[in-house]
Order: structure tokens, then sequence, then C-alpha cells
């Protein structure tokens, strides 16, 4: 006997859902085998740009019932790769192997969450297994603090999981715009391009990780924190009202988002995804990458 999700969670799911499903997944009726298979897979991808470690440390002090860490330097990224940012995308069969080992197969329901929004970095993780082909994937609305904050627990203890053969998929690049593509594309009518940064990283102001300051030429500034109202996603009409007039004339699917290092553009995509404007495409490199050739223009000021 198992108990099925009755609809796959593919952008976000409250608190009080992911609760309620869980304690199905594990009711006493089940057997152990099958609890595993009803319970929706947790993963912790908590992380801080100021202090890369701290991901880690939050989650052995305490993290959801049976989830398990998803580190982006390690698992989110291959920060091997030169000059494709500071979170170069992982190799394709590197992540679809990483997957399998987490326990996931195509008809797992996946739960991604962090500290709070999901801006760091849960929709990093929700994209790169979106990615990869696997559409039951959600990033837990609020995050760990919504968990507590409705009086649930958390647990030191490291769920044991059976590791599963790779994944059965590589990334999907047609979703993905490469810096050829940012390149011939900086002529055209601004709104192809929205950038996730905080507008004094957008204008050039300020630069605390980059070594330029400035955004790329004809790109709009849509700063992430924007999409988000007391640490969880604003609704959707108010996302779709707010976004849809900066991509202007442009079909979504012909939109790319960038950021620093393409972990708050995921965001901005979970937002327009919420919002009904389906299909925009990530440029994974986003500024870090960008600047890593001096060749490249830089524009600052608004």
């Amino acid at each position: 006997m198992t108990i099925a999700i009755p609809e796959p969670w593919t952008t976000l799911v409250d608190v009080a859902t992911l609760s309620s499903a869980l304690a199905r997944g594990n009711a006493r009726l089940l057997d152990a085998r099958a609890a595993a298979s009803a319970a929706p897979r947790l993963l912790d991808a908590r992380f801080s740009l100021a202090d890369p470690q701290s991901g880690a440390r939050d989650y052995a002090g305490g993290h959801l019932p049976g989830a398990l860490r998803a580190d982006v330097n390690s698992d989110l990224a291959d920060m091997s790769v030169v000059g494709h940012g500071r979170h170069p995308l992982p190799d394709s069969d590197a992540f679809a192997a990483t997957v399998g080992r987490w326990g996931i197969g195509p008809d797992t329901q996946v739960v991604v969450y962090d500290a709070g929004d999901g801006s760091m970095a849960a929709a990093r993780a929700w994209w790169l297994l979106r990615l990869i082909g696997h559409t039951r994937v959600a990033v837990l609305d609020g995050g760990v603090a919504a968990w507590q904050a409705a009086g649930l627990p958390l647990t030191r203890e490291v769920p044991e999981v059976v590791p599963l053969p790779a994944y059965p998929g590589r990334f999907d690049t047609t979703q993905v715009a490469s810096v050829e593509e940012i390149a011939a594309r900086l002529k055209h009518a601004p709104g192809w391009l929205l950038d996730a940064r905080a507008g004094e990283r957008f204008r050039g102001e300020v630069e605390p990780l980059d070594p330029v300051a400035g955004h790329v030429p004809g790109a709009v500034n849509r700063p992430f924190g924007l999409n988000v109202a007391d640490g969880r996603l604003r609704p959707a009409a108010e996302l779709q009202a707010a976004l849809r007039p900066l991509i202007g004339s442009n079909d979504p699917q012909q939109v790319v988002l960038m950021c620093g290092s393409g972990v708050t553009a995921c965001h901005l995509l979970l937002a327009m995804e919420v919002a009904g404007l389906h299909g925009a495409r990530i440029y994974p490199d986003s500024w870090s990458g960008w600047v890593s050739d001096s060749s490249r223009p830089v524009a600052t000021g608004e």
C-alpha cells in the first residue's frame, strides 16, 4: 500500500500542505519501504554568500525531518570551471549521479527549502532539477522560518536514504542562455534581459563580490527581493502585474534572467513561473561570468 501525493508540486508548496504530506507518508499503516516512496524527498539548500560554510552548520544544528543537505558549491555548481562565473553549472552527468545519491527518481516529489524566501539557494536546486528533466519539484514557501513559525520541529538526525542509479536525464540546454547569445542581443530593445541583483549593484554604485561594477547594457533591473513579502513569494496576480510590464512585448520564452552568479536569477524564474509567465531562461554565468572577460561592455546607472 502506498499513498500518492494527489497533485505534483512544481513551483511552491506551503508549510501546512508539506507537513500534512509528511505525516501521511510516515503513517504507521505503511511499512518502511512504502513510507519512503510516499513521503516527499526534502533538500536543505541553506546558503550564505558571506559565509559559504553556514549552510552545513545550520543543517547540523537542525533541519526539517527527513531532509538531506544540498550544498551550492559542491552539489549545485562546479567550482573547478573557470570563466563561467562564481557558481558555474555542474556537469550534467555529475548532477544526475548526485540526484540519484539523494534517492530521487522520476516519480519522487521533491521539496527544496532554505532559511527563508527561497533565494539562497532553494530556487537554484529547483531549477537544476527542472533542467535535468525532473518536474515534481517545488520550493517550500517561507522555508525554515515559516516551518518554525508554525510550531513545527527541526531535527539533527540525518536520514538514511537508499541511493538510486544516476537520474535518467540530461540538462536541457535550450533552457540555458549562453554568453554568445547575450552578446548577440545587446542592441535589442529592453525587456529581454532581467537582472535580479539589488539596485545599487545593478547601477554600479557598489560591488561587494565581483571585480567590476555595473550591468550588461540593455538589461532591466528587477531585484528578487521585490517578489517577496514577509519571507514568502507574493501572490501570482501581484507578480504578473509587476513583471509583465518589465518584459514588454517579449514572449516570456524569449526572456533571459541573470544575477550575480546564477543563484538569485533562479528565484526570479520561480516568480515568473508562479505569475504564469512561463518559459524564461537562465544565463547561469551571470554578472560574474560576464565580467570575467574585460572586452565585454559594461553599463552603469539606471
